[in-house]
């Protein structure tokens, strides 16, 4: 973190990358609702319905376990502006990105691709500006995965 705060604009990049990551994955994902209810494909509730109850069971979980974050532990300034407490494990962010993912992937598999790999960079993101311990981002990862195949694989 030191080095990136000791670049003029280090800290602002990593932010602003980090939502462009963010409102990017929003944007392909409601393009993606919108272009099932446009065509009037039913799979639409299933983009929807995924990724709600997946999210809604994370929260819940995330919320019982209660994990410190590495700016609590260390007594540090994170890169990212945030001072919520507990509630780290998993990441909530990168669980999103990996759900939006397999969602879009589910209809259309090259934006959906697009989505996992800013899903990565964005896992890099939250760990190296201090809001999450790697843990946490690849539990995230992991869980938006094993959502996404159980939730869109068709049997």
């Amino acid at each position: 973190m030191d080095f990136i705060r000791s670049h003029r604009y280090g800290t602002y990049i990593i932010c602003i990358t980090g939502r462009a990551i963010t409102y990017l994955t929003a944007v392909i994902y409601l393009l993606t609702i919108a272009l099932l209810v446009y065509k009037e494909d039913m799979r639409f509730i299933r983009v929807i319905a995924v990724p709600a109850a997946s999210f809604t069971a994370l929260s819940v979980f995330r919320t019982k376990y209660n994990a410190i974050r590495p700016y609590e532990k260390y007594n540090f300034k994170p890169l990212i502006p945030k001072d919520t407490h507990g509630k780290s494990f998993p990441s909530r962010h990168v669980f999103s990105i990996f759900i939006c993912a397999g969602a879009a992937s589910y209809i259309y598999p090259l934006p959906g691709t697009v989505i996992y790999i800013m899903g990565i960079m964005l896992a890099v993101i939250r760990v190296i500006s201090g809001v999450h311990f790697p843990k946490d981002v690849i539990a995230g990862a992991l869980a938006g995965i094993l959502c996404s195949i159980a939730g869109f694989t068709d049997l």
